[in-house]
C-alpha cells in the first residue's frame, strides 16, 4: 500500500512539473505573438459561452462534452465517447503536452465554436482549466 502511495505521489509530482513546464512554454508562445496578460476568470467565461453555428442548429459549450464538473468525466456529445477529466487535479497527466493541447483546441475550437480559437482565448482558457 506504501509502495502504490509513492507511485501515485511521485507521478503526481513528475506531471506537475511537466504541466507547468508545457503551461508556462506555451502561455509564452502566446505571448510572444501578442497575446496576454491571460485571465483565469475570462477563460471561465469562454468554457460556459454558447454558441450557434449559422445553419448547424444545436447550440453549444465546452460543457456540452466535457461537463460542468470538471473533476468528472465528459461525455462527447455526438459520439457518446468517454472525455477523461479535464481538471488537472484529477488526472495529473491533462495539459502536458504542448502538441496535444495544441490538436485539442484546433479540433474542439472549430467544433464548438466553429472557427479557431485565438491565442488569447487558448491562454486564458488554459488558465482557467489549471486551477481545476
Amino acid at each position: 500500500m506504501r509502495m502504490r502511495y509513492l507511485f501515485f505521489f511521485a507521478l503526481t509530482t513528475v506531471a506537475a512539473s511537466l504541466q507547468a513546464n508545457s503551461l508556462e512554454s506555451i502561455l509564452t508562445a502566446y505571448e510572444a505573438k501578442g497575446a496576454g496578460p491571460f485571465s483565469a476568470q475570462q477563460g471561465s467565461k469562454q468554457w460556459q459561452r454558447v454558441v450557434t453555428h449559422a445553419g448547424k442548429g444545436k447550440p453549444r459549450s465546452c460543457g456540452d462534452c466535457h461537463g460542468e464538473d470538471l473533476k468528472s468525466p465528459g461525455r462527447h456529445a455526438k459520439t457518446g465517447k468517454r472525455i477523461e477529466p479535464m481538471a488537472p487535479s484529477v488526472n495529473p497527466m491533462r495539459l502536458t503536452d504542448a502538441k496535444k493541447i495544441e490538436k485539442w483546441f484546433k479540433r474542439n475550437c472549430k467544433w464548438t465554436w466553429g472557427r479557431v480559437c485565438t491565442d488569447q482565448e487558448k491562454g486564458d482558457l488554459l488558465l482557467y482549466l489549471q486551477q481545476q
